[in-house]
């Protein structure tokens, strides 16, 4: 499979690039650049990341820059369409990652991941748990929990492991602009955003119920849950409007 990226495997969501990618097609690229030497980074979007993008233009430049940015959200899977260039799928971060994970385990495929976000409990269970899921990975990790000073420390425990995959979970934007910020400190690596996988995969934190995924609603599982998300989920009414006024410039 072809792992270059052309125009047309790509669509604008309110002057965001996103690539017209099947869950299986990112996994395809994903183990292919693990390995060729280069570093990469892998962003993945829902229509709150989108706002965010809008009110800064740093931020935007930094997405779009990035090797690959998929549809982590059934918002921008809707935006997309009616833009009349579909994506053919909602790829989430957390269910590529572990997908990914699977894959080179079944094919014996050499990975060094490296888990970097939670607390430091949780960060351990994930590791419990992924360590014994895939036996032929080999993981390490630290929590998300350093200052400012503490970066260079950060960086250079990451270096000491040598990962080839690079999974941060410290939020959107922050660990989108911090792996922008550290990347070519590092050895080549595929470096990916992973939001609150890491409390998900160690069991810390549930996810949303299959029928709540099947449905395309997770957002509401977790207002439901967290009603102290209403403030971040008015974000959705707002992308929304904007798609459907076509008043966001374009990139």
């Amino acid at each position: 499979m072809s792992t270059q990226l052309l125009a047309e495997d790509m669509v604008d969501v309110l002057g965001v690039r996103f690539h017209r990618v099947t869950m299986g097609q990112a996994i395809e690229k994903i183990l292919y650049w693990v390995q060729d030497g280069h570093h990469h980074m892998v962003v993945t979007a829902g229509p709150e990341f989108v706002m965010h993008c809008l009110a800064d233009e740093s931020l935007k430049q930094l997405v779009n820059s990035a090797d690959l940015v998929t549809a982590d959200g059934i918002g921008v899977v809707w935006a997309a369409a009616r833009s009349g260039r579909p994506v053919p799928e909602r790829v989430t971060g957390v269910e590529m990652v572990l997908a990914l994970l699977e894959e080179a385990h079944a094919r014996k495929q050499p990975l060094r991941v490296f888990l970097l976000g939670a607390s430091e409990d949780s960060l351990q269970a994930c590791l419990r748990v992924l360590r014994e899921r895939f036996p032929g990975v080999e993981f390490a990790g630290r929590n998300g929990y350093f200052t400012a000073e503490q970066v260079g420390d950060v960086v250079a425990q990451v270096r000491a492991f040598e990962p080839n995959l690079f999974l941060v979970g410290m939020g959107q934007p922050r660990q989108e602009q911090f792996i922008r910020s550290v990347l070519g400190r590092l050895q080549p690596c595929v470096a990916i955003g992973i939001g609150g996988s890491i409390d998900v995969w160690g069991g810390t934190v549930a996810r949303a119920p299959a029928v709540f995924r099947r449905l395309n609603v997770e957002w509401l599982y977790r207002l439901m849950t967290q009603p102290s998300r209403l403030r971040r989920q008015m974000a959705l009414p707002r992308f929304a409007l904007r798609v459907m006024r076509g008043r966001a410039g374009r990139s």
